[in-house]
């Protein structure tokens, strides 16, 4: 017997059965494809500290550590 899920398309609300659709958890490829390009355009972003720009060249300066090395240790 083969498990089925019903859910709700996150972009549409239009209900979605698994394993009948191929583009579950989405009702289309067009839903699916937009969801897509909301996370390309940063619509959609998952929460946290800003990263820093990075500066060319220079990689990213505010996350570089100033450490000694020693003498001995220089191979």
């Amino acid at each position: 017997m083969q498990r089925t899920y019903d859910r709700q398309c996150p972009h549409c609300s239009s209900r979605v059965t698994w394993p009948d659709t191929p583009t579950y958890p989405f009702c289309s490829e067009r839903c699916r494809l937009i969801d897509l390009g909301a996370w390309a355009s940063e619509d959609y972003r998952i929460p946290g500290d800003p990263i820093p720009e990075e500066v060319e060249g220079l990689g990213y300066p505010e996350l570089e550590v100033d450490f000694e090395v020693n003498e001995d240790e220089r191979g």
